[in-house]
């Protein structure tokens, strides 16, 4: 599986992302294991210890869990949590500009939804 990195984001930022929107698309679900650290690693060529500094961030969240022996499971409520947290961070730091550019070229709610891509998968 080949993944691209972004030079201006740490590695463990952009793995932890990654884990937050499989659990927000339902890749992960609730109880369901994530990949060990060793194989992350061998993945994607990666320092193991950045793996698990990711991985520690989402323990830290409270969406994942170790289990001893067993190790790293999605936790109950954890896409609830993060439909909550990633809502509010889109409403409080993306939002605002996202809505001055649309105010700046005129964009309006039913142009917008009339030119939306055709996606019916991931329609609400």
């Amino acid at each position: 599986m080949a993944i691209t990195w972004n030079d201006s984001v740490p590695i463990y930022r952009q793995l932890r992302e990654r884990v937050v929107a499989m659990i927000l698309d339902g890749a992960l679900n609730e109880g369901d294991p994530l990949p060990s650290v060793r194989q992350v690693a061998a993945d994607f060529q990666i320092n193991p210890l950045t793996v698990s500094k990711a991985y520690q961030e989402l323990v830290d969240d409270q969406l994942v869990e170790k289990r001893r022996g067993l190790g790293m499971f999605v936790t109950d409520g954890a896409r609830e949590a993060l439909l909550k947290s990633e809502r509010e961070r889109f409403l409080r730091e993306e939002w605002p500009a996202l809505y001055a550019r649309l105010q700046r070229l005129g964009l309006d709610l039913k142009t917008l939804l009339r030119e939306a891509p055709k996606d019916t998968e991931n329609q609400p």
